[in-house]
């Protein structure tokens, strides 16, 4: 049956007045909220079950996704949108004398992720179901996720964020698909009288992990696939073992904060808890649906797709062997072969520091029959590669060395494909970080080029910019994203140039209506908007950008009436608790900002905004009003980013090093529509290699930068004497690891070029154009069609009498 507004509107209110008991012009719009939530579930829940019921049906092949992190923002208008009703429902809660804007604000942002690794499973969760492709998320529920972050007297502070305070109304509980996770104890093997040895465990401790399952819902194709996230409890029928509050609160803290402290041995613990929680739980539940469909263990390969999304879920390896070898009594051969073939996995990091490892007792005390198999894995490892490659090599890629486990490793080893996610970052993995790994398996390595789901990030966040591309070149490019390409043929036309300015235009209105409410700052909207967004890590180089806005300030103190282009300069960022050093740059800017937006010396040529709490919902509100992206990692650092995706697609132009995907953006749009600086890889590398840089010199040879770096310890900026010290001696007496004071003069005068550009607005609108329709091949829609057909061998079901994407490849 089709909605009408007549019928939603009737149907809403049964939903509301069942709920409430009352009448829904006396409620509140988070009330509504929660009834239309309800309505929505209601109306997908047929297409969730037959999706379900499908998959069983015909024994199709499915993904299961395991990442550390989710992060899906709000899902109400979201799910709408899928569904195809979100202009239908959203008349209907207008003609109702509803606000409908309140009630979506009135929704919690999920606190389930942190940064780009959760909100790009996110997005693939999204791609996966709109391309009717069958497939599962594995991740874990936490209650309070990362961390609230607020700034007092300029500082991060870090406050419980209890997302979970009023439920979750997307979750089902699922009590009878929990599964049982053993901890600690002893193990040992014993012959069972018929050749095989099993496990036999004793003192273990055993928590119950209990799955939540949420419907993500497809793009107008009626699929509805299924995250799950797991919960740990205490088993009833063991209440008895847990006499203490401290035994309590240990199994509670399993699954309550995303990334604990792990500066400390309790903190590291507690993450390898985490891992070993949420793979062995989705492992089981995984083997438990394999049996039902009664099939040999040979087809296991050809029926599930295990994909760890970085190393956090690399524990699928040996808890699948253990399962494999222990409970249903395959060989090891066998079990392997299985193994292998099921599993693939995603390297995220170039940062050595961040590529995870533990100490060995650690993984004997807390799971000691894990640390048995990946022992065997490893031994059986050198034994085979030392004939091969010799003892030198063999003894370079091994999981167990210098008392840790190297989870990276283990990934590599016990899976059949390993991918990057940016050409420029596979190729490193090849050539540098992996390289040991690439002579062993080279045809294990492969690039997935990083994506993001249109749907969220301009169907959903910039409505008008995509009412305007309707009108020009229809509505195909929403199931084809390549053909966002035929919007190029406007980029001459001043019509189209002109709306496009409008629109942004009025996007930044918006957002300067958030931060006078919120901070009580004035921002002029036709000002230029200069946008960066992301993790605050030194590598990220937010100082980079610091130091260039202190530039400006000091040239308008010098000649307060100096003809400079207005900017906004707006920052998103947290940084993890035990990182201190990422902290006081937070300081420091946020001192900077308390400075430059109160001089009326400056007044409205330099305004500074660091929005708290960076999330989901905030980009939604950033990205759009942004007029140039800032992505200006060191170039080799940056994996492959994902901001740089969302700020293109919605029309900012973008300010790079050659680093990350930033390389095929370049490609995509041409050198004439980005403005490039910086230090290549392969120029960062000789630097590294000759060990000649010294940051001193450099200071010595610019006396503007020499004046810049002052500012941080003679008192210009107020209240950051430590933070400005520490700063200063990072980028001084330490060297400048990241190279800041190396790129500045070629990320100023890149900043100065965009000025200029920017006084010409036709032209500047014009390259804004040009990057919209350059950004369909960075759909995730493209990128999971490549999984699926070259890591994970799955296929697309047809829907609704259509095959999402078909024949439409990205160029």
């Amino acid at each position: 049956m089709t909605l009408t507004t007549n019928i939603f509107k009737k149907e809403f209110k049964k939903v509301f007045e069942s709920q409430h008991a009352s009448n829904i012009k006396d409620s509140s719009s988070e009330q509504q909220y929660a009834a239309l939530a309800n309505f929505i579930k209601f109306y997908s829940s047929d297409n969730w079950k037959q999706t379900n019921q499908l998959y069983i049906d015909e024994q199709v092949k499915q993904v299961y996704y395991f990442s550390m992190e989710f992060l899906p923002g709000r899902m109400l208008k979201s799910n709408l949108l899928n569904l195809g009703i979100l202009d239908t429902v959203r008349d209907g809660i207008t003609e109702m004398g509803l606000d409908f804007d309140a009630i979506v604000q009135s929704e919690v942002d999920p606190a389930l992720g942190n940064g780009g690794l959760g909100r790009l499973a996110s997005c693939f969760m999204d791609s996966i179901a709109s391309l009717a492709i069958p497939g599962n998320g594995n991740g874990i529920r936490y209650r309070y996720g990362l961390f609230q972050q607020r700034f007092v007297d300029g500082y991060q502070v870090e406050l419980p964020d209890n997302w979970l305070r009023n439920g979750n109304i997307w979750e089902v509980r699922k009590e009878n698909k929990a599964v049982m996770i053993r901890f600690g104890g002893e193990v040992y093997l014993k012959e069972d009288g018929e050749n095989k040895l099993r496990p036999i465990y004793s003192n273990t401790q055993n928590i119950l992990a209990v799955p939540y399952d949420t419907g993500m819902i497809g793009y107008e194709n009626d699929v509805v696939n299924n995250l799950r996230l797991w919960s740990a409890e205490i088993p009833p029928e063991e209440e008895i073992n847990f006499k203490t509050s401290a035994e309590r609160v240990l199994v509670n803290q399993i699954t309550e904060v995303l990334y604990p402290d792990d500066s400390n041995y309790e903190g590291q613990l507690l993450r390898l808890r985490q891992e070993y929680f949420f793979t062995s739980a989705g492992i089981q539940s995984i083997i438990r649906f394999f049996k039902k469909q009664q099939l040999p263990w040979s087809e296991f390969p050809n029926k599930i797709a295990i994909h760890v999304n970085d190393t956090h879920p690399a524990l699928c390896i040996p808890e699948l062997m253990r399962i494999l070898l222990d409970e249903e009594g395959l060989s090891w051969e066998k079990a392997w072969d299985i193994t292998k073939k099921s599993i693939s996995y995603t390297n995220h990091t170039i940062m050595q520091e961040a590529m995870e490892k533990w100490p060995v007792h650690m993984v004997q005390e807390l799971i000691p029959r894990i640390y048995q198999i990946i022992e065997a894995i490893n031994q059986r490892h050198i034994d085979k590669k030392i004939p091969l490659y010799g003892e030198e090599l063999t003894y370079r890629t091994t999981i167990i060395s210098d008392g840790n486990i190297k989870m990276a490793n283990l990934a590599i080893i016990g899976s059949h494909s390993v991918n990057g996610v940016a050409q420029l970052h596979t190729d490193i993995l090849k050539e540098e970080i992996l390289h040991d790994f690439y002579e062993m398996y080279p045809s294990k390595f492969n690039n997935k080029t990083n994506g993001i789901t249109q749907r969220r990030w301009l169907h959903l966040a910039n409505e008008k910019l995509t009412q305007l591309i309707d009108t020009k070149i229809g509505k195909e490019w929403k199931t084809s994203p390549a053909e966002l390409r035929q919007f190029k043929a406007y980029s001459k036309d001043e019509e189209t140039l002109n709306l496009l300015s409008d629109i942004k235009l009025e996007n930044k209105k918006r957002f300067a209506a958030y931060a006078k409410e919120k901070y009580a700052i004035e921002l002029d909207p036709t000002a230029l908007f200069d946008v960066q967004i992301k993790r605050l890590h030194a590598y990220k180089r937010q100082l980079l950008n610091a130091l260039h806005i202190l530039d400006r300030y000091l040239k308008i103190k010098d000649d307060p009436k100096i003809e400079l282009q207005p900017r906004v300069f707006i920052f998103g960022a947290k940084a993890a608790p035990s990182y201190i050093y990422a902290k006081q740059i937070i300081k420091f800017i946020n001192a900077l900002a308390e400075l430059v937006n109160n001089d009326p010396d400056v007044g409205n040529k330099i305004k500074i905004v660091f929005v708290e709490n960076y999330g989901v919902s905030l980009a939604e509100l950033i990205i759009p009003a942004a007029d140039i992206s800032e992505q200006i990692s060191l170039a080799g650092k940056e994996a492959s980013g994902t901001s740089n995706m969302k700020l293109m697609l919605n029309g900012a132009l973008t300010m790079a090093t050659l680093d990350g995907a930033n390389i095929e953006i370049k490609d995509l749009v041409g050198e004439d529509n980005i403005f490039l600086f910086g230090m290549t890889n392969d120029e960062v590398n000789r630097m590294n290699r000759e060990g000649h840089y010294s940051s001193k010199t450099v200071l010595k040879n610019n006396p503007r930068l020499n004046r810049i770096l002052e500012c941080l310890i003679n008192g210009t900026i107020p209240d950051i004497e430590v933070e400005g010290r520490v700063i200063y001696d990072s980028l001084v007496q330490y060297n400048d690891e990241y190279y800041v004071l190396q790129d500045f003069e070629s990320f100023v005068a890149a900043q100065e070029r965009a000025d200029i550009l920017y006084q010409d607005k036709p032209l500047w609108n014009q390259k804004a154009l040009i990057n919209i329709a350059s950004s369909g091949p960075f759909s995730a829609d493209f990128t999971i069609m490549r999984y699926a057909e070259e890591i994970w061998n799955v296929k697309e079901r047809p829907t609704k009498d259509k095959v999402f994407l078909k024949g439409n490849q990205p160029v």
